[in-house]
């Protein structure tokens, strides 16, 4: 239940994709011979039961990181933990930016209600795709203290208890208002190019192409927030073996912004970077929100 799920486990609200209790589909099956009618009951009784508990990082997972002009190019987008998770359907009326670069100019992804994947396209011409995406705001509420404090120290924000008594918010029973900013690079055929800031409020910048690059040590990159670098920040890597196995670690940013990030041949990347703030009092109003979070994520391959 909504009151029971914490940031690092509540599913977007607005953003699941509905996954319908078996159960009681064919419960309703018994009863109902029309398919139609049969589907919109699926879709009530999911929709009314309680929801798996569903960890905090959202990203954009491309089924494929390397392609060639004029393949099928799609991407997924995603929300769990450890680098899996459920799929999110594509609504437009949750999606404030949803576009793709390949240089300067930017294209929007169009879809159908309910398309997954998210994004279906020929691959274009060869080079470095940016893909973007910014969501509309979504809220979760805390039923305890403990849960808040418990995501909040794994996102290093050690002043956190501090801050909640300066501002004498209660200790139970308040809301977090958040937003998804989230990018992902696709290498289309030789995959030249670079990463860029594309005017998201927080993002993760590559400052290597991790396709083309000659170096083999970590690769950098550079948190923005406000169009400024974001310094002591942490980042946490999720790497993906070929085997499919996980590896999560942090790092910090500089007094530049710049966090240096071991990576692997082989291995895909989630990045993902947190910014927890006070709402402004127009979006506070109307989520009845005490607090605010941002959440940067950046996904990519290396070969």
């Amino acid at each position: 239940m909504l009151g029971d799920t914490s940031c690092a486990e509540a599913a977007h609200r607005d953003q699941s994709t509905i996954r319908l209790d078996s159960a009681a589909c064919q419960y309703s099956l018994f009863f109902m011979k029309n398919a139609k009618f049969t589907l919109l009951a699926c879709l009530l009784i999911a929709v009314a039961a309680p929801r798996a508990a569903i960890a905090h990082e959202f990203w954009i997972e491309p089924q494929k990181f390397q392609v060639e002009t004029g393949a099928p190019l799609t991407a997924l987008l995603r929300n769990g933990e450890q680098f899996e998770g459920i799929t999110l359907a594509y609504f437009d009326r949750r999606i404030v930016r949803f576009d793709w670069r390949m240089g300067e100019g930017a294209t929007a992804v169009t879809g159908r209600a309910g398309d997954n994947p998210a994004l279906v396209m020929t691959a274009p011409e060869a080079g470095l795709m940016v893909l973007t995406y910014q969501s509309t705001a979504s809220d979760v509420r805390y039923k305890t203290w403990e849960k808040f404090a418990r995501f909040a120290l794994h996102k290093r924000f050690v002043d956190i208890e501090a801050r909640h008594k300066a501002r004498d918010l209660p200790d139970a029973d308040f809301t977090e208002v958040y937003t998804r900013y989230a990018k992902s690079l696709i290498a289309i055929g030789s995959g030249a190019g670079a990463d860029h800031a594309t005017g998201l409020e927080i993002e993760i910048v590559a400052l290597q192409n991790p396709y083309t690059r000659s170096e083999t040590g970590p690769l950098p990159v550079q948190v923005f927030y406000q169009d400024a670098p974001r310094v002591d920040a942490q980042v946490e890597v999720f790497d993906r073996a070929p085997d499919g196995s996980v590896t999560v670690t942090t790092v910090l940013t500089d007094d530049t912004g710049i966090a240096q990030v071991p990576v692997r041949p082989g291995h895909a990347y989630l990045l993902d970077n947190v910014v927890l703030r006070e709402p402004a009092a127009a979006l506070g109003e109307a989520h009845g929100a005490v607090w605010e979070t941002l959440w940067a994520s950046l996904t990519f391959a290396v070969p």
